[in-house]
């Protein structure tokens, strides 16, 4: 009876160690992941132009550089838009970045965002 307690036992411990490593998993660190891609904004625009599924099947949820000007700048938010049609939230705050420099980002690819037309990523870090 012992014997069938402790494994019993040793089973719920295992299951709950098992539990809480899926529920409480490391978060990305995007800035030290190797990209999948380097695109300009352009390219990009291109490739969804052709086939959407395709593009988002190569580009979703990936960590990408991407190239291009800058086109506005929220500083207070931290978003940037660059070439019109890609809106990036960037990590840190960076007060020497001007409208019309041309940049280049690190970071998670979101997706297209049909509403407002535009691409989106996130987690951006600015790439020397």
């Amino acid at each position: 009876m012992k014997k069938k307690l402790l494994i019993f036992g040793f089973f719920v411990i295992i299951f709950a160690l098992l539990l809480y490593n899926y529920i409480y998993k490391n978060h990305r660190d995007i800035s030290s992941e190797k990209e999948s891609f380097a695109v300009s904004v352009v390219d990009l625009k291109n490739d969804y132009d052709k086939s959407d599924s395709l593009a988002n099947a190569k580009y979703l949820d990936k960590t990408i550089i991407i190239y291009g000007k800058i086109s506005s700048l929220d500083l207070t938010n931290n978003i940037l838009t660059v070439d019109t049609s890609l809106s990036a939230i960037i990590k840190e705050k960076n007060t020497t970045l001007k409208v019309n420099d041309s940049i280049k980002l690190k970071g998670r690819f979101i997706g297209y965002d049909d509403l407002l037309g535009e691409f989106k990523m996130d987690e951006c870090s600015i790439v020397e």
